[in-house]
C-alpha cells in the first residue's frame, strides 16, 4: 500500500499565536471560535500571517454495489446523471461554489456508466460500481490501493498548479450513506442500528431494511481485522479515493474542511490509518444524518455550522468557508493593543 508522510502540527508556535490573538483589541475570548479556529490554521500553516489561496471543492462519485439490496431511494443512474449536471452547473454544489469562490473538481472514480469526454470530468475510474459487499469485498485489495494513489494524484495536480491550500471534499454515490454506516460501526464501536440513517429520503420501514442488509453484511464479513481490510469490503471507490485526497493534502500541510456525514466517515477511516490527518481538519457542518453527530462526538470535534443539510457535494464545507475566512481575516487585520492607542479591557 502507497505510504503518506503525515507529521503532526508542530505547536511551537502556539504560545506566539495565542499572544497574538488575546493582544487584538477586543475583550480576550470574545470572538469565541473564530480565535480558536484562527490558531488552528496559524499552526497548520506554521505562521502568524496566515492566508487562503485558491479554494478547491474536490467532488468524486462512484456507484456502490449495494444498492441492489434496497438500500437507496435513489436510483443508480442519478450518479452519472447528476456527475453531468454538476459538469454544467445549475446543482446545489455549483452555486456554493460560484458564491464563495471555489473551484470544483469533478471526479469518476467509479461511476457505472461511461462518462464521455470533453466535459471537464477527470477520469480516475477504477471500476463500474464496487460489487455488492452483502455477498463479498466491494474492492480488491489491489483496487483499494489504486484509488488511494488515484485521489492523492488529484490533490498533487491541484496544489502543483494552482498553490491551492484549502480544500474540501464531495460525493456522489447511491449507496454511499450504507457504506459510511459501516465504516463508522467498525471504526467507532458505536452500535450499528446507532450509525444508519435516512440516507437520500428512507421512511422508518425502508431504515429498518437498510439495518438488516447492514447487519447481514457485517456478519458475513471475512476479511483480516485491518483497518485496510475494513475499508476495501465495504468501501465505496468515491471514499477510498476521498481518503488519498486527505491524506495527501495532509502531507502538504494544507487545510481540509470535512464536510458531513459521508466525508466524516472518510476522515474517521484516514484517522485509523494516519491519526495526525486530524490535525489538518476543520469540521464545516453537522448533517442531518442521523449518525453523524454520533461520530463528530466521538472523534472530540465540533462543526462550524449546523443547518441541517443532508445533500453531500461538499455543499456543508463549502458554506463554511466564510467562517474560515473571517478567522484568517481577524489575526490578520485587526489592530493589536500593542500598536493603537486603546486601553486593553477583559
Amino acid at each position: 500500500m502507497m505510504t503518506f508522510s503525515i507529521q503532526p502540527v508542530d505547536t511551537a508556535l502556539k504560545a506566539a499565536v495565542t499572544d497574538k490573538i488575546d493582544n487584538l483589541t477586543k475583550p480576550k475570548g470574545s470572538l469565541g471560535r473564530l480565535e480558536e479556529l484562527a490558531a488552528r490554521i496559524c499552526l497548520i500553516q506554521q505562521t502568524l500571517t496566515p492566508e487562503l489561496r485558491h479554494p478547491h471543492n474536490v467532488l468524486f462519485a462512484a456507484d456502490h454495489g449495494v444498492i441492489a439490496e434496497g438500500v437507496s431511494v435513489s436510483p443508480k443512474e442519478v450518479t452519472w446523471q447528476q456527475l453531468g449536471h454538476f459538469s454544467k452547473g445549475g446543482a446545489g454544489i455549483n452555486f456554493l461554489c460560484d458564491q464563495h469562490g471555489f473551484r470544483l473538481v469533478l471526479v469518476d472514480a467509479g461511476v457505472d456508466y461511461d462518462i464521455p469526454a470533453g466535459h471537464g470530468i477527470i477520469d480516475k475510474k477504477v471500476r463500474k460500481s464496487t460489487r455488492n459487499f452483502r455477498h463479498e469485498a466491494a474492492m480488491t485489495a489491489g483496487e483499494f490501493r489504486l484509488c488511494l494513489e488515484r485521489g492523492a494524484e488529484v490533490i498533487d495536480e491541484i496544489h502543483d498548479s494552482t498553490g491551492c491550500n484549502i480544500v474540501s471534499f464531495g460525493e456522489m454515490g447511491s449507496g454511499n450513506t450504507s457504506s459510511s454506516s459501516m465504516w463508522m460501526h467498525l471504526f467507532t464501536g458505536i452500535p450499528l442500528k446507532q450509525c444508519i440513517g435516512a440516507g437520500a429520503g428512507l421512511d422508518s420501514a425502508g431504515i429498518r431494511h437498510k439495518y438488516e442488509v447492514l447487519s447481514d453484511a457485517l456478519s458475513r464479513y471475512d476479511g483480516d481485522d485491518s483497518v485496510e481490510s475494513k475499508m476495501a469490503w465495504f468501501g465505496g471507490y468515491e471514499m477510498v479515493m476521498a481518503v488519498g485526497a486527505m491524506l495527501r493534502a495532509a502531507e502538504l500541510g494544507m487545510v481540509i474542511i470535512v464536510d458531513g456525514f459521508i466525508m466524516t466517515s472518510c476522515i474517521l477511516a484516514a484517522s485509523r490509518l494516519y491519526p495526525a490527518v486530524l490535525d489538518y481538519a476543520v469540521f464545516g457542518h453537522q448533517g442531518d444524518e442521523s449518525g453523524h453527530k454520533l461520530m463528530l462526538e466521538n472523534l472530540g470535534v465540533r462543526a462550524l455550522l449546523h443547518l441541517d443539510l443532508r445533500l453531500g457535494e461538499g455543499s456543508g464545507a463549502v458554506c463554511a468557508y466564510p467562517i474560515i475566512e473571517s478567522a484568517v481575516r481577524m489575526i490578520n487585520h485587526m489592530d493589536s493593543f500593542k500598536d493603537v492607542n486603546v486601553t486593553k479591557y477583559f
